[in-house]
């Protein structure tokens, strides 16, 4: 009888390349993908610890599969990554009926486990953190997007304070140059045309073969790869050869992920950035140096302990100055273990509230600045999906990273397009499709 299993996921694309990975080996043991959680003989939840809502939402999502398991005993429930190394006692106490804990260093004994939880009814729980495990010689089972992400590292060694992530993956380790050439070549020949190159701090790769840029350049250099992005790097890892790289290079995404997380000296040294806000606004504007139109996103927490109002003004004024083009706004989630969790000047949730509201009004208006400036120009598009709001519209995205949505023609998904773009809304921007001349 052929077995079924169903995976669910939760975070960033770590996670889902992780899934990837799962599904992989999975498969090699026979089972195959289903779509309705109903007719799984196992379901995985990969998961992530980042904030409370995170695995406050899986919590949620695993006590609705209790009636799953009542119907069908030998339904197999796992909690797989981030959530599983952090919570696994809890999971056990407040969750009887998960059978299957396994951490982001265990995938590989996931095949083993499952033969075994077959023949018996004990907990099967594996959360070893390793220095080695990199999953080198394993490409994941990719199902569908024109995005392939390529994890070129795991674990972190910054341990910022507010962060869980050290915790959960373990130290930072790398994996060859050489494999991640292989890879990325795999997901060429699978039709993949944007690659996007991942770790936790992505620009502190390091290999006796070369370090990030090397790495960079050489997948730039692979025939066939259209777009290369990667995420998410740590402004203090940032050179000038890396910036050199992608000026050279016109298949690497004018786009860098530039986390600030705070704009006042005082909080970033409270959250271990080892950087300054001087030192940040002169890397944005080294950026802007060497790559004139490069669009700039970044990461935001209001609400640190002991911010201040001065405090937070001035990540309000850092984000006047740089103008970035988008970013992703959080209040801040104490996460046990961490440092910041310990500090007893914790903010109360009305203000972290009300700071979030003020910082995501300014930011939409600056995003709407830098939007505004697109309008007129023509860009290149890769078509990714439909519109939400019409099936009558595609939406892709430009080398920026920034949306549009524009009417369909003759369009398929994955096909680069030009766009000359007519309006911008908020984060996102419409256009008209330009069709070439062609010369008879």
């Amino acid at each position: 009888m052929i077995q079924k299993y169903f995976i669910e996921t939760y975070g960033c694309q770590m996670n889902v390349y992780d899934s990837e990975l799962v599904a992989t080996l999975l498969e090699k043991s026979g089972y195959t993908e289903c779509d309705e959680l109903h007719d799984a003989d196992a379901i995985f939840l990969n998961t992530c610890s980042i904030r409370e809502k995170a695995e406050d939402t899986v919590h949620n999502r695993l006590t609705n599969f209790q009636h799953l398991k009542r119907k069908n005993p030998n339904l197999i429930i796992g909690v797989l990554g981030c959530m599983a190394q952090n919570l696994k006692n809890d999971l056990l106490e407040s969750k009887p009926w998960v059978d299957v804990i396994l951490g982001p260093d265990s995938y590989r004994r996931l095949p083993e486990i499952l033969e075994e939880r077959k023949n018996k009814l004990n907990h099967l729980v594996d959360t070893r953190l390793s220095r080695f495990e990199v999953y080198e010689d394993m490409f994941p089972n990719r199902r569908e997007g024109i995005n392939a992400w390529i994890s070129i590292s795991r674990g972190c060694d910054k341990f910022c304070t507010f962060c869980i992530v050290p915790f959960t993956r373990g130290r930072e380790r790398s994996r060859l140059i050489e494999g991640i050439i292989s890879e990325t070549k795999q997901a060429v020949a699978d039709g993949y045309q944007e690659i996007t190159l991942l770790g936790q701090n992505v620009n502190s790769f390091r290999t006796p073969e070369g370090d990030f840029p090397d790495l960079l350049k050489a997948v730039a250099s692979i025939k066939g790869v259209t777009r290369v992005r990667y995420t998410s790097p740590h402004p203090q890892d940032i050179d000038d050869r890396l910036l050199q790289v992608m000026k050279d290079h016109d298949n690497i995404c004018n786009h860098i992920h530039l986390p600030l997380q705070a704009g006042s000296d005082r909080i970033l040294k409270r959250m271990n950035r080892t950087y300054s806000q001087d030192e940040f606004l002169s890397l944005a504007e080294k950026i802007r140096l060497y790559l004139p139109d490069c669009a700039i996103s970044t990461d935001i927490i209001v609400g640190f302990p002991g911010e201040t109002e001065e405090d937070f003004l001035q990540t309000l004024n850092v984000i006047r100055q740089v103008g970035f083009d988008s970013a992703f706004m959080f209040k801040y989630s104490s996460r046990p273990g961490t440092k910041a969790a310990e500090y007893t000047d914790q903010i109360p949730e009305d203000t972290k509230q009300s700071r979030l509201e003020r910082l995501i009004e300014l930011q939409k208006n600056v995003s709407l600045i830098a939007n505004q400036k697109q309008i007129g120009k023509t860009l290149q598009v890769i078509v990714e999906k439909e519109s939400k709001k019409s099936s009558e519209q595609w939406a892709g995205r430009t080398d920026g990273n920034c949306w549009v949505v524009f009417d369909k023609g003759n369009e398929q998904i994955n096909d680069i397009v030009n766009i000359k773009i007519t309006d911008a809304k908020g984060i996102t921007l419409f256009g008209d499709r330009i069709y070439e001349e062609v010369q008879v």
